[in-house]
């Protein structure tokens, strides 16, 4: 239970950090446009309108767009068209964490699980393939939840797990710890 805990912190944690640092890029990105566009409106303008040419507008159009959005929100053109931010994409720390954090408990309270129903001397070999089974049976469910087929990710997701469980058992036997 205690790994269940501090793993589900951990993933809290790091997504909140790593979700946090792209917030902080995303509000730099904007504070930058928000400074061009006060001191150089013209060439903010001509990048807009190249932006939806390079869209395939026809040129004429493209300036008739660039300004139309211009005179409305600029920094809602500029940060959709030429940043690549929306309302609905935004950087959300918190969200992000405990999303991490409660994916991670549902995915481990299935070995922990496992741990409750199996004898002590087929811990290890029992607990780990549960735990591969669980990371496979996970990763064929998020990937339809995607939309996408299931083979490659659950592959991919079981792969890295057993990878992942390897190396943790051959640095455990390394430092003596049976992990």
């Amino acid at each position: 239970m205690a790994g269940l805990v501090a793993g589900a912190m951990s993933m809290a944690a790091g997504e909140y950090v790593s979700v946090s640092s792209q917030a902080d890029s995303e509000a730099a990105d904007l504070a930058r446009e928000r400074r061009e566009l006060a001191t150089q409106p013209e060439q903010e303008l001509a990048e807009l309108t190249d932006i939806y040419i390079g869209r395939g507008l026809p040129v004429e159009l493209a300036r008739q767009v660039a300004a139309h959005l211009n005179a409305g929100d600029a920094l809602a053109a500029h940060a959709r068209d030429e940043l690549g931010l929306s309302e609905h994409s935004a950087a959300r720390p918190i969200q992000a964490a405990l999303t991490s954090a409660a994916t991670f408990a549902v995915g481990a309270a299935l070995p922990l699980a496992a741990v409750t129903i199996t004898p002590l001397g087929a811990m290890v070999a029992i607990v780990s393939g549960a735990s591969l089974a669980f990371l496979a049976l996970l990763g064929a469910i998020a990937a339809r939840a995607g939309g996408a087929e299931p083979w490659k990710p659950t592959a991919r997701v079981t792969f890295w797990g057993a990878l992942a469980m390897a190396i943790t058992a051959m640095i455990g036997s390394l430092f003596g710890a049976v992990v």
